[in-house]
């Protein structure tokens, strides 16, 4: 069983990681966003593939392939919807809305008595959803097509709780790196499927457009997710969930210094609040007792 610290570090640099998303995504343009993130996906199914291959031959997918093709469709569900959520409205508003997702898995964990929140936790969450209301609240519009897209980012929030709790399910001893080569790859192909579908073009509009996607595919992906992915056969999907609550602050900062969406005084009051509710709720007590077992 990994130890607390090594859990919150991997959830931190997971985090970390999952903040450049919005950014590679806003560097790609001319391209339609359901083909974008089944580009990504593929481009990291490619990367993953030799664990897949090597997983399939030791046997440690056996029973659970249909739960990577479930998560596979949640995959493209969540990233279909986010990366459509930026085309509509701010990165500050897109990001906020979609880390939505601890919010409802606590909510789960406390309908289903399993993984149920701890009081820190939930004080945690409390804070945090103050934070993220003054993030995303200093950008909200009530404009037809920012409210189309802080829904589509809602919608993408409920899909990566959903995930999160699937990944739960399967237990420690679930081997990530194959896991995730079959989720990215069912779920690129449902996206590249649907946008072939709609006859949008599946290649990247030109080879900057290309290394971003790869970059995407390389730091969010391989990085976050797995990090993420692998965090939570340690600790509750709240737990997992409420970290994510961070990518919002990353993506706001990122966004400043790169796309020059500038980060007013109550975005930034935002992202110190939600980063006080990260150290209250994720903090590990001097003497943390083991991180809960997987049922």
């Amino acid at each position: 069983m990994a130890s607390p610290r090594r859990v919150l570090l991997a959830m931190a640099v997971g985090v970390g990681a999952i903040a450049f998303a919005a950014i590679f995504f806003k560097k790609v343009e001319l391209m339609h966003p359901l083909a974008k993130s089944g580009v990504r996906l593929a481009m990291a199914s490619l990367l993953l593939s030799p664990w897949v291959v090597s997983g399939w031959r030791r046997g440690a997918l056996r029973g659970r392939w249909g739960w990577g093709a479930l998560c596979g469709a949640l995959y493209a569900l969540h990233f279909g919807a986010w990366v459509w959520s930026l085309e509509l409205t701010t990165v500050a508003a897109s990001v906020t809305l979609v880390t939505a997702t601890p919010l409802l898995l606590a909510c789960v964990g406390l309908l289903t008595a399993q993984d149920r929140p701890t009081p820190r936790t939930w004080l945690g969450l409390g804070l945090a959803a103050i934070g993220v209301a003054v993030i995303g609240g200093a950008d909200l519009s009530a404009s037809p097509q920012a409210l189309v897209g802080d829904g589509l980012a809602l919608v993408g929030a409920a899909a990566m709780g959903a995930y999160l709790l699937a990944a739960r399910r399967l237990g420690a001893t679930l081997e990530v790196l194959p896991f995730m080569g079959v989720a990215t790859g069912v779920g690129g192909a449902i996206l590249l499927g649907l946008s072939a579908a709609l006859g949008l073009p599946l290649t990247p509009p030109s080879w900057e457009a290309a290394g971003w996607l790869a970059l995407a595919a390389l730091v969010p992906q391989l990085v976050g997710h797995v990090l993420l992915t692998w965090a939570v056969r340690h600790a509750t999907p709240t737990q997992v969930g409420l970290a994510t609550l961070g990518e919002p602050v990353g993506s706001t900062l990122l966004g400043w210094l790169w796309l020059g969406e500038v980060a007013s005084p109550p975005v930034l009051l935002g992202c110190g609040v939600v980063l006080a509710a990260l150290l209250v709720s994720l903090r590990p007590p001097p003497h943390a007792p083991p991180a809960p077992s997987t049922p």
